[in-house]
């Protein structure tokens, strides 16, 4: 054998040996890779779905990928540039800003993978589908649930004057906060129209941190003078961190106020008598469809559940153009009448959760 011969076969078993080790490896698992890419971990819900998405996924067989962006929205973009780039097949994603991301998404497309907006929009056509909860649904039952309980429909105008009206939105990046305010206005604009209340604010909370909602609802107070009927608030944590402040000026309780997610400190606020409704968005079943659809998505199964939005429907903006595959899951309204019964006889959240410190002859009977 030559010498030249033979160092030809040891460059050959080295590309072999390199094939096999590469193949071994991070992806040589042979299994199909998917992503997670969440904007944040600090909202309670997300690490608990990481978790359940993940285990579903590796049940089916699926390697998983999983990163968090600490609500960088640079950081996101460049995450899942990254898993790409290690050969993800598809990801799902709950955006930091469903704008931004629109960057690294397109280009993922573009590599084939197959993208799943996970609860918040994406805001581009490139997307293979859009889970989420009806969330113009979700802001029409926080505002009948304030107006239901400050007696909108007999409020006296001659005596009490216009109904003040705070509105919180959510985070100004996440596209749900434009959908709840959009249900929102929906019930409130009718009383407006007829002069019985008036917004006297409507502010966005910035990441849905309730410490910014507890200074922003200082100032509004303060400029407000305290006089406020009741605060439409689009979720469980800005609701928490806006009471925070009224408890200050002796409201909490007293001004009806709403939020979202039905999560276990909400839950027990509202039988604390000061959170007065929250909308639950059970999302037990949110992630094991999410895990179904891109299953079916990467294998090219039919999913007859899904139905096209336009761009422009679920942004509420007439510019965006195009359409997208969307499925959405029905929300439930949660005040003091019903939390027992659907939250924790559901097991949604547990009794010692949801009845933390209200004294045992206070409470229901444990399921």
């Amino acid at each position: 054998m030559s010498k030249l011969f033979r160092t030809l076969s040891v460059f050959v078993l080295i590309a072999i040996l390199a094939s096999s080790l590469a193949a071994c490896g991070a992806g040589g698992s042979g299994k199909i890779k998917v992503g997670l890419s969440f904007s944040d971990f600090a909202t309670e819900r997300w690490k608990n779905e990481e978790i359940l998405m993940r285990k579903l996924l590796e049940e089916k067989g699926y390697e998983v990928i999983s990163q968090e962006a600490n609500h960088d929205v640079k950081l996101q973009n460049d995450q899942i540039d990254n898993m790409v780039s290690q050969g993800v097949k598809a990801l799902i994603i709950v955006a930091e800003d469903g704008d931004a991301i629109v960057t690294s998404v397109d280009k993922a497309a573009a590599a084939g993978v197959k993208v799943l907006a996970y609860d918040r929009l994406i805001k581009t056509d490139k997307i293979a589908a859009y889970l989420s909860f009806d969330n113009v649904e979700v802001g029409r039952q926080q505002a009948l649930g304030v107006m239901k309980a400050i007696g909108a429909d007999t409020w006296d105008v001659a005596a009490n004057g216009k109904m003040r009206v705070i509105q919180l939105a959510g985070s100004p990046t996440d596209n749900n906060a434009t959908l709840f305010t959009k249900g929102q206005t929906e019930i409130l604009q009718p009383y407006i129209d007829k002069g019985v209340i008036e917004i006297i604010a409507q502010q966005g909370v910035e990441n849905w941190d309730p410490a910014n909602a507890l200074k922003l609802m200082e100032n509004l107070l303060t400029a407000a003078g305290n006089d406020v009927d009741a605060v439409v608030a689009s979720n469980d944590g800005t609701a928490l961190g806006a009471l925070q402040a009224m408890k200050a000026q002796g409201l909490a309780g007293v001004v009806p106020i709403s939020g979202q997610d039905a999560t276990a400190d909400g839950c027990n606020s509202i039988v604390k008598g000061e959170l007065t409704v929250s909308i639950m968005k059970d999302i037990r079943n949110l992630s094991p469809l999410a895990v179904d659809l891109i299953d079916k998505l990467l294998k090219g199964e039919a999913i007859p559940e899904m139905k096209k939005f336009t761009l422009a429907e679920l942004t509420v903006d007439p510019t965006k153009t195009g359409e997208v595959p969307c499925v959405f899951l029905q929300v439930s309204q949660v005040n003091k009448d019903n939390v027992h019964e659907l939250v924790v006889v559901s097991g949604f959240q547990s009794y010692e959760d949801v009845y933390r410190d209200i004294p045992e002859g206070n409470r229901p009977a444990k399921p």
